[in-house]
């Protein structure tokens, strides 16, 4: 029975240009469409920029151009890299839409008509001179804690202190330099917290909707029955601000987060006026249709808890599966502009580099878990040379020139009972299984031995020294047959992930389009065959160095000599920078600096540079931490990590909860210009122990 599947990938915000990083998930998406494509089911891909938010607003009004001109030419360059490395939507499109404000009206009218609408008047800092509220992130001022100078309105990236934006010393704003002032504002609020709401998400995210590491997340999030945990979701904004004006309350815009997942269905509608599709078949309650969203593991909150909430309260069916991945790093560390290892996808095809290289290579390392992949350029290198070229092309270069010189471009008769293609298409069912699971990694890995069998074969009849022989024509014609049969094989395998490859050999071998249902036949006897032109060449490890050179430069704020004296004079600052004051042994000993191991950390709701750490130090209870450092560390890589931690500081409130101790962290003198560095003690230290 042929399924009916809606797939979307995260929108990808109108403010920057797309990154290896952001492709991880692209490429993932597709191929796993791909299949199902090949696999004879009725599937859509869609997806969308998300254009609205203040961000968008001021960096238009920086470059003297009207928002809509910049998500429109933000959205070309987006297409044109996502393109580049053939990731196919059914649908591109952008938020700012009448199809996608239309969704966003009918889910909040419904929402509001349900009684999960609550408005409630709150105080923020405002702009007088720009006559804007305020996000924490457009606020600075001084440190309260250590006073350093040009802080953000959450946290201080010089010492890790969190804290309201009320809390600053002579604060100002970052978008105009005026001092702020506070002011009453009513927002509109979904109210997560209802009964109806928890009792809706416990029973969703324990369904079997999410991964299980991704469930196990949500039940803490989510607390147990009578815990309260969910709070209230401020879905407004005041004017000015770009996006969707609220239908019933003038001067109030849906947040961008509100209408971005509702982009989903705005790109989808659209889709669904040019094929002629049926909306309502998809998104009705009883929907017999699936849809998945494949997301990064850092908006899982939005995604789980938020989207599905609306949807259910507002009459439409949820999300069959939300996959979830993880994060990409690049030579074992995190991407880094000062390194070359921030690539954007534009320079990786200007390079000259193929862009089926890196879909083989992450498609390599993928599994249908949220961990992190790592880019190692130097194994890039290697295993695209290794596999693609060394063990799957060359089965053809090593066998089309003969049937082409020696018999007229026409094949032999297959022999089906030759063991590397009886494996081939025993495997088939199972690889298609794990295409299915997202198990790319264990695909690959079962192709590739399949490559190597047939390599074998290949390696046993040795065309190139029966060409010698006299007498030996039927032996040659029947061993070249025969590998070019395990060659359209293999292709059709690898086709979810080489989609222009398998466009050229479909050309060369003179066949229709292949899909998975080929795996079980072969070509017949007689069949004629095109010339063999060369389908893919090795990795240059010199375009490598060329494409970490070109970032570098790229994406450096100044010329690279410049770069370097700063860095030099940086490094200089440091070493100069005064060790402080002179204290006593006594009063260090005050200080109760003890072993944490990190239980668990999180990205904090509407805090945009805190981390919420849970710490074991050996008590019976752990520790609520808010550490500034989440523009250096992805939390998930900080779980089971040990740290330094000052035990008794005097427990804080914040509007975040209660922060119950201090990580310490290494960074430059004014906080700005280095990394940040949390501590880490040597193997062997335990939680609890005391650091004298």
């Amino acid at each position: 029975m042929t399924r009916k599947i809606l797939v979307t990938s995260a929108l990808p915000y109108a403010n920057g240009a797309i990154h290896l990083g952001h492709l991880v998930e692209y490429i993932q998406t597709d191929i796993w469409v791909r299949f199902q494509k090949m696999a004879g089911n009725e599937c859509w891909y869609v997806c969308a920029d998300d254009t609205h938010g203040t961000p968008i607003m001021l960096r238009a009004e920086k470059e003297g151009i009207t928002p809509e001109q910049l998500i429109e030419r933000v959205h070309g360059e987006h297409y044109r890299d996502f393109s580049g490395f053939l990731v196919g939507f059914d649908n591109y499109y952008t938020t700012h839409s009448p199809e996608t404000r239309d969704c966003a009206n009918t889910i909040y009218g419904r929402l509001r008509d349900a009684g999960l609408i609550e408005v409630r008047t709150i105080e923020q800092y405002f702009d007088p001179v720009k006559q804007l509220f305020l996000p924490d992130r457009f606020i600075k001022g001084e440190c309260p804690k250590c006073h350093a100078k040009d802080q953000y309105g959450d946290n201080c990236e010089a010492c890790g202190a969190a804290y309201a934006p009320t809390d600053l010393i002579e604060p100002y704003s970052a978008v105009s330099g005026a001092k702020p002032e506070l002011r009453n504002s009513e927002h509109y609020f979904f109210k997560l917290s209802d009964p109806r709401c928890e009792a809706f998400l416990r029973a969703y995210t324990s369904s079997g909707v999410l991964q299980n590491e991704a469930a196990n997340k949500m039940q803490e999030w989510l607390g147990e029955p009578g815990d309260n945990k969910l709070t209230d979701w401020d879905i407004s904004r005041d004017a000015p601000y770009f996006g969707f004006e609220i239908p019933d309350a003038p001067g109030k815009y849906f947040y961008v987060w509100l209408d971005a997942p509702i982009g989903y269905m705005g790109s989808f509608r659209n889709l669904c006026a040019q094929k002629g599709l049926d909306f309502d078949e998809f998104f009705k309650p009883e929907s017999t249709t699936e849809l998945y969203h494949f997301i990064g593991k850092d908006i899982l909150y939005f995604h789980a808890l938020f989207w599905p909430a609306e949807l259910a309260h507002a009459g439409y069916r949820t999300p069959t599966k939300i996959f979830a991945h993880g994060f990409l790093t690049v030579d074992g560390a995190k991407m880094s502009k000062s390194r070359g290892t921030f690539i954007t996808a534009d320079s990786f095809l200007k390079t000259g580099l193929n862009p089926e290289w890196l879909r083989y290579y992450y498609a390599a390392k993928l599994s249908a878990t949220m961990e992190d992949i790592d880019l190692n350029l130097e194994d890039f290198v290697a295993r695209v040379n290794a596999d693609l070229v060394g063990k799957y092309v060359n089965i053809a270069s090593r066998s089309a020139g003969f049937i082409a010189k020696r018999f007229n471009g026409q094949l032999a008769p297959a022999d089906g009972s030759l063991p590397a293609i009886r494996a081939i298409q025993d495997a088939a069912p199972r690889i298609a299984e794990l295409y299915e699971a997202r198990e790319f990694g264990k695909a690959m890995r079962e192709v590739m031995a399949l490559a190597d069998g047939a390599n074998q074969y290949v390696d046993s009849v040795k065309p190139w020294e029966l060409a010698k022989q006299e007498g030996r024509d039927a032996d040659l014609h029947a061993a070249c047959t025969n590998a070019l049969n395990l060659f359209r094989l293999l292709t059709v395998l690898l086709k979810p992930i080489l989609p222009v490859v398998a466009g050229k050999v479909e050309a060369f071998l003179n066949i229709a389009p292949l899909t998975w249902a080929d795996t079980g036949s072969l070509l017949a006897a007689g069949h004629a065959i095109n010339a063999y032109e060369h389908l893919m060449t090795r990795v240059d490890p010199k375009l490598i160095e060329k494409l970490v050179e070109a970032n570098r430069e790229s994406l450096a704020p100044a010329p690279e000599q410049q770069s370097q004296q700063r860095h030099a004079e940086h490094q200089q600052k440091a070493a100069e920078a005064p060790a402080g004051e002179f204290c006593s042994i006594d009063d260090f000993m005050k200080v109760d600096l003890r072993i944490a191991r990190i239980a668990d950390a999180a990205h904090v709701e509407g805090a945009d540079k805190l981390v919420r750490l849970t710490l074991d130090i050996g008590e019976e209870k752990t520790r609520n931490v808010f550490a500034g450092i989440k523009s250096a560390y992805d939390p998930a890589q900080l779980v089971g990590r040990l740290t330094v931690m000052v035990a008794n500081l005097a427990p804080r409130k914040m509007k975040f909860g209660l922060s119950e101790g201090m990580v310490l962290a290494a960074s430059d003198p004014d906080g700005k210009t280095g990394g940040l560095y949390i501590l880490s003690p040597d193997s062997g230290a335990q939680p609890g122990m005391r650091v004298k």
